[in-house]
């Protein structure tokens, strides 16, 4: 069958219940062609194709008729559009013959082959009829406020009957859906039709002697239900058989989607085993201690361990002693797949754009499929995990389209997202060729969460380009944040967005240090030992810390040329500073990196054999990744910690720097690139640009050149914000902005 669909108050109308019904009924049966039929400009459905929520036509009957084009390629249909061409005069002749009537208000929305304006019905009048037929239109009143200038025998009903005829469509399994009187023209092509619950009354004195036309009771999507059931469409597959098949809910209060499982696993004797992470990350174990108080959760991560014997385990225990209630969802993937996923697919276009260097990035269809196909399947295990009603926490951009997947599986589910990553605005983002379909599913979330507003106004920037956006609430950033004090400060935020009558709440939530941990590994007498060496090594020599991965988003170069000027121009800094630049090596596969790596290294040696001496060597470099228990030595030895990205989310290498200095009560000084999310948190920071081989000269060299008094001053500042804004603040305060989006004010967990 054919349904044929008016948008405003029809299948965008009815009952959130009906609603979903329909949707799903019409994406997931294979014998329904879907046509938009509306009055909408082409311009102002748009937005809808990007909403994952509504299934996407085949064909889109726009501008009252005057418009039709291919569902998917968005391309006119041919020669449909070329036919309805010719009889338009041109929007310029119109708009200039209708102008003289001054009660006619041209409506300020997008309009092609025809001109619409805003009356009242009084003052349409023969004049008007007369200028129109001169220029061979015809005039369309409806909803007792809008009247269109068409080219005439041009309407909905026309379009779609050629629509009917050039498909090869039997005009018997056709279905009309309408509630205004501009409807009126799809019921007299003779379809059988349906105008639905609280039509216009034009629309239902115009259609009451027409036997094959319904009207319904239910309003919108609901009188589309009852058209269907009573018009027998389908054949014997019941509207009732093919209700969505209800994804059974789970009994997970909360359900983690992460890409990595809280464990490592590796195949010894042929057998798979766990171990800890090696990695530092903080973010896991925080998230697995929202689990100890013996709340039932999941874990969704993928798992590419699969045994010769073939089998593999998709839930797991995670730990039954600790963590009695959590399990794990195992996502199964090919190596493949995480392969282009993963280490490909979002490190080559996703990660570049990101952080604003779209110009290196490669998009490929083939790789997005793979993406798509990925956050398919974790939304599928996220969905068979979660209770009635639980939250699903989804976390960073891997998983961009896992929202929208979920959101149709289980619309009864709180879903909330956090972006890891820094986002940036508009112009940057809308390079990737997918960003309609990101955004529309970002848009199905509760609650979405950025470390910092400026990435939170960025993302409502992006999504003004795709949807209608409407903001209503704000608030403002200060004091927490730098508001013109950086690159990324900003004075206020949009808090709370509506989207196609759904809200959505934002907020921004950098996240913080398990400064417990860090306290106690400190204390340990192998970090002391340590601490000591490293100390005894220098002497009296002042350090200069600089870690980071090796990536172009880094800075890495531009500071070592900063510091190469140093030592040229402070020829008394000789022999009393060192630098100590860690650089941890990005994964094998990554081979966009290589070429970095080698001028890193030239910039390395040239400055070491311009400027050492005997005595003294300006600069260690080291090229791997520490044990953290090193990492926290350097930290605790550093007179001065350089961090100077280009562009970057957050930043946690500044904020593990304070919490040692914090906790030794040591004074050192922290260089932070404004282009760092931390930089908006970390007021006390001395700020520079790293784009600016100047302010990295002269704001290091201040750095060198600060007493001991107000290093002391604003290194213990910026320690009482990063041991207040912890780990366990930033998840508590997460989940409870998360449940007030959804229930109303509650307590924040952290409090």
């Amino acid at each position: 069958m054919l349904l044929a669909t008016d948008l405003d108050g029809t299948f965008l109308g009815g009952h959130a219940a009906d609603r979903q019904q329909l949707y799903q009924l019409v994406a997931r049966h294979p014998d329904i062609t879907l046509a938009y039929v509306t009055g909408r400009g082409l311009e102002t459905v748009l937005p809808l194709l990007a909403d994952p929520s509504l299934p996407q036509p085949d064909y889109i009957v726009c501008d009252v008729g005057a418009t039709v084009v291919d569902g998917v390629s968005l391309q006119p249909l041919q020669p449909l559009q070329h036919e309805i061409a010719n009889r338009w005069p041109g929007e310029q002749p119109v708009a200039e013959a209708f102008a003289p009537f001054s009660a006619l208000i041209r409506q300020a929305t997008p309009q092609q082959r025809r001109c619409s304006y805003f009356c009242a019905a009084e003052v349409i009048t023969d004049d008007m009829h007369a200028v129109a037929a001169q220029l061979h239109c015809e005039l369309l009143f409806s909803a007792e406020k809008y009247l269109d200038v068409l080219p005439r025998g041009v309407n909905k009903g026309s379009t779609l009957a050629a629509l009917v005829a050039h498909l090869g469509i039997d005009p018997d399994t056709v279905l009309v859906a309408g509630d205004t009187l501009n409807d009126l023209s799809m019921f007299a092509q003779g379809f059988k039709g349906v105008c639905v619950g609280e039509s216009e009354a034009g629309l239902l004195d115009g259609t009451r002697r027409l036997a094959r036309v319904l009207h319904a009771s239910r309003p919108g999507c609901g009188g589309i239900l009852e058209a269907l059931s009573h018009f027998g469409f389908l054949g014997e597959r019941s509207i009732d058989s093919m209700r969505s098949a209800v994804q059974e809910p789970g009994e997970s209060e909360l359900v983690v989607v992460y890409h990595r499982l809280p464990y490592e696993e590796a195949i010894e004797d042929g057998r798979v085993v766990r171990r800890r992470h090696r990695s530092p990350n903080g973010i896991i174990p925080t998230l697995m201690s929202l689990f100890s108080a013996g709340q039932r959760g999941a874990w969704v991560a993928w798992s590419t361990v699969d045994p010769d014997t073939g089998s593999f385990e998709a839930r797991t225990a995670v730990d039954v002693e600790r963590y009695p209630n959590l399990v794990a969802a195992r996502v199964a993937l090919t190596a493949n797949d995480v392969d282009v996923f993963y280490k490909r697919f979002s490190k080559e276009a996703f990660w570049p754009t990101l952080h604003t260097f779209w110009e290196r990035a490669t998009f490929r269809e083939d790789h997005w499929q793979i993406f798509v196909e990925v956050n398919r399947k974790f939304a599928i295990a996220a969905a068979g995990e979660a209770a009635c009603g639980a939250t699903v926490w989804i976390h960073d951009y891997n998983l961009w389209l896992v929202p929208a997947f979920l959101r149709e599986l289980r619309g009864d589910v709180r879903i909330a997202f956090f972006h890891h990553t820094y986002f940036p605005s508009a112009d940057v983002f809308n390079v990737l060729p997918w960003r309609r379909a990101i955004v529309g599913s970002l848009l199905q979330c509760d609650y979405i969460g950025f470390h910092i507003p400026r990435q939170v106004e960025n993302f409502i920037d992006v999504a003004r380009g795709v949807m209608p956006v409407k903001a209503l609430e704000w608030e403002n950033c200060a004091p927490r944040y730098l508001t013109y004090g950086c690159a990324v400060g900003l004075d206020s935020m949009t808090s709370l967005i509506e989207v196609h009558g759904r809200q959505v709440r934002l907020g921004a939530h950098p996240v913080g240090l398990d400064i417990e941990r860090i306290e106690a590994l400190l204390a340990t007498p192998r970090v002391q030992a340590q601490i000591d060496t490293l100390r005894g090594q220098l002497g009296a020599m002042r350090m200069i810390l600089s870690i980071e991965r090796l990536d172009y988003t880094k800075g890495t170069l531009g500071k070592l040329q900063a510091y190469e000027a140093l030592l040229a121009s402070r020829p008394e800094l000789h022999g009393t500073i060192t630098l100590h630049a860690i650089c941890v090596p990005a994964a094998k596969e990554m081979m966009v990196y290589a070429d970095l790596q080698t001028r890193i290294e030239q910039a390395v040696g040239r400055i070491n054999g311009r400027f050492g001496r005997v005595d003294w060597v300006p600069l260690q470099y080291f090229f791997r990744a520490l044990p953290f228990e090193e990492l926290l030595a350097s930290y605790a030895s550093a007179a001065i910690m350089w961090i100077t990205p280009l562009r970057d989310g957050l930043n946690l290498v500044s904020k593990e720097f304070v919490a040692v200095q914090g906790a030794i009560q040591g004074h050192g000084v922290l260089v932070l690139s404004e282009f760092a999310g931390a930089a908006a948190e970390l007021k006390d920071a001395l700020r520079t640009n790293p784009h600016d081989p100047a302010d990295l000269l002269a704001v290091i060299g201040n750095a060198i050149d600060m007493g001991a008094d107000e290093a002391g001053q604003r290194l213990r500042a910026l320690h009482d914000s990063v041991r207040h804004h912890d780990i366990r603040r930033w998840s508590g305060d997460f989940l409870a902005a998360v449940e007030a989006a959804v229930d109303g004010p509650t307590i924040s967990a952290a409090a």
